[in-house]
């Protein structure tokens, strides 16, 4: 319902507040940051893509913190969703063809707000945190432009060379965030590149991960649940496509067209803490497409698929069994 509603109604603003009640209807708790908690937060990434926004951005944190949370020694599980609640692409721009759909750009965010509804309704025995930065990729006079450079809320500085790879800039700083909550394992569902289309299709969503076991138990659930998924390797080597030929900055938000997903999960490994982590992306997936690529999951309508909110789910079930 969030990814299908269009984004004149659905702003970041109304993300939050949606967050908000449900939240309130299953016993999470849920604290919204706004643009002058962010700055004081140094999400100086997540800031650049919204200051030319005239919609306010917001960072959205549920949890779910039961008194019998089996992982309470080990701290929380934290889920990340990339809330871009419409892309237009900035001043780099998207063709009036690749623009229809961007409405749809805030479905990791959509994913981790529907599994923590699940979460509170299940009451798992786990502490569980959603985070949703949210925000529009909109162009203005203040907008952000190529050339930029901003530091994330970990001292990482980054030279922006397309304002269409702003949803890593988003993750960026909420991964930062995720640190500071010593977590157990991270995962983030983005919505993030067209290479991972290209190389996958609407069936198979791209999954890398830094740690074998927690990659291994989100297949095992991707299995289960019909959204299956296919890793990816997280190599270093493609690293020397984030550097900045000028030396601007530590690195570029973009290393170019040649193993885009490769390169964009390169990145945002730059955030990442020393926890276990995976970064699934899911894009091309967020909406139905008829065709027989979807003939084994024929409980997704048309429209919006809620893409990977169930495997999160059922990996999150079988954590709470202790297995």
């Amino acid at each position: 319902t969030l990814v299908n509603t269009p984004s004149n109604t659905m702003t970041p603003t109304a993300i939050a507040q949606t967050a908000q009640t449900v939240c309130a209807e299953t016993g999470l708790s849920c604290r919204v940051l706004e643009e002058d908690d962010m700055r004081r937060e140094n999400m100086n990434a997540l800031l650049a893509v919204t200051q030319g926004a005239g919609q306010p951005a917001k960072f959205i944190i549920m949890e779910h913190k039961p008194a019998n949370a089996l992982n309470a020694n080990d701290g929380p599980i934290v889920l990340v969703g990339k809330g871009v609640a419409f892309d237009t692409g900035g001043y780099s721009l998207k063709t009036g063809a690749g623009m229809p759909g961007m409405k749809g750009d805030m479905t990791g965010a959509a994913v981790v707000i529907g599994a923590m509804r699940t979460v509170g309704k299940l009451n798992l025995p786990l502490h569980v945190i959603g985070l949703a930065p949210s925000a529009e990729n909109v162009i203005s006079p203040d907008a952000y432009k190529p050339n930029d450079v901003f530091v994330a809320k970990n001292g990482v500085s980054i030279e922006i060379i397309s304002t269409d790879a702003e949803g890593r800039l988003l993750l960026a700083d909420a991964l930062c965030y995720a640190d500071t909550l010593k977590p157990s394992a991270v995962v983030d569902v983005a919505t993030l590149t067209g290479g991972k289309h290209l190389a996958f299709g609407s069936r198979i969503q791209a999954i890398f991960s830094n740690d074998d076991a927690l990659n291994n138990a989100l297949l095992e659930a991707g299995t289960q649940t019909g959204e299956p998924l296919w890793r990816m390797p997280l190599d270093s080597a493609y690293d020397k496509q984030l550097k900045s030929v000028t030396k601007a900055a530590d690195i570029k938000n973009t290393g170019g067209r040649e193993g885009s997903a490769i390169t964009a999960a390169r990145f945002l490994s730059y955030f990442a803490g020393k926890w276990p982590w995976a970064h699934l992306d899911i894009a091309g997936s967020e909406f139905y497409i008829p065709g027989p690529m979807y003939t084994a999951r024929s409980y997704i309508p048309q429209g919006a698929t809620g893409v990977s909110m169930r495997l999160l789910v059922a990996w999150l079930r079988t954590a709470s069994q202790g297995k």
